[in-house]
């Protein structure tokens, strides 16, 4: 997605340094040598300089004025370290990563945790916005019409960026809802496990006589998700629109069409547990969706014990954890579903 997002940057006139981590070492050399993305399938712009992860340093130089972050959540302590070593000036950072950092009893948003290290380590304020909805790497690789939101807690940052950012496909909207759109950026990997597990059930389900697939199941799921997503969303303060709006509804539906989280609940329904799909069909693979389960199961365990939230108004993510965190076979619990 770093990637993609380089072309908006550089057909709106911007040159872009383009610094992959330790595990990009051949797509930068793809792009030293023939300009070709080997994930992406594209030619990248000319505008576009490679560097490899011991170079940032140098590619962030003296002029830079915007840095794109794009690393997974698992990575973000890395990128903090990375920034701290050779931010000399506030530059502001755009996070496209998607999580949350898990508290003892609550959530943070991971741009509102960046920022406070980095203002905590450099001993200045650095600015950090995020990007939110929906936006499939291949797609904006291709230019085709692309439509995200650009969430800070500046409102008039956002505004800023956003305006920087557009082109004839890229068009984002600015936001200030930063708790809203982030809990969206997060959970909607999360709940995509869900509807891909009703597509994989389909598959090893008895054929009906007519023909008859699963979608129904699957648009339970895809409801069920947007209400616990709304839940979450409430308990820490966000706003309901960023969830039915592009950051919520239009992100889960672009990431349960394919991708990694879906791929993982495909698996799941055709009766595989999380520890085959990842020794299996998903080896070496990071389900975001999956790890942040993991990592905020105690949290929501603890926001539903102080009062925070509702245990009974999250059971299609409380039955998920429980999956993963034990290897079960999933289940949805159809008649706990929220359906009036």
């Amino acid at each position: 997605m770093g990637s993609s997002m380089a072309m908006p940057f550089c057909d709106t006139g911007k040159a872009v340094r383009l610094v992959g981590t330790h595990l990009d070492e051949a797509i930068i050399s793809s792009i030293r040598g023939n300009g070709r993305h080997p994930k992406l399938n594209v030619t990248m712009p000319e505008k576009i300089k490679p560097y490899s992860h011991g170079e940032f340093a140098t590619a962030l130089g003296e002029d830079t004025d915007l840095i794109l972050l794009g690393v997974s959540s698992a990575g973000v302590e890395w990128a903090i370290e990375k920034l701290v070593g050779a931010l000399k000036r506030p530059i502001p950072v755009v996070m496209i990563t998607k999580g949350m950092k898990p508290m003892a009893d609550t959530m943070r948003s991971l741009p509102d945790h960046v920022a406070e290290q980095l203002k905590l380590q450099l001993g200045f304020e650095v600015p950090v916005a995020a990007i939110g909805g929906p936006c499939i790497a291949g797609e904006l690789a291709a230019r085709r019409p692309t439509g995200t939101v650009i969430v800070s807690r500046d409102k008039a940052l956002a505004e800023r960026l956003a305006q920087s950012f557009a082109c004839d496909y890229y068009l984002p909207q600015p936001s200030t809802d930063m708790m809203g759109v982030e809990v969206c950026a997060a959970f909607k990997n999360f709940f995509a496990i869900t509807v891909g597990w009703a597509h994989g059930r389909n598959e090893v389900m008895a054929e009906a006589e007519n023909k008859a697939r699963n979608n129904n199941a699957a648009a339970i799921l895809f409801d069920q998700a947007i209400r616990e997503m709304m839940v979450i969303t409430a308990s820490l303060g966000g706003a309901a629109e960023s969830v039915w709006g592009m950051p919520g509804a239009g992100d889960l539906y672009v990431t349960c069409q394919a991708g990694r989280n879906s791929r993982l609940g495909h698996a799941l329904g055709r009766g595989l547990t999380y520890a085959e799909a990842m020794a299996g069909p998903l080896k070496d693979e990071t389900v975001e969706g999956a790890e942040l389960g993991l990592a905020v199961a105690d949290s929501l365990t603890a926001m539903a014990a102080s009062g925070a939230v509702n245990a009974k108004h999250l059971p299609l993510a409380m039955a998920l954890i429980q999956t993963l965190k034990n290897n079960l076979p999933f289940e949805p619990p159809w008649r706990q579903f929220h359906l009036g």
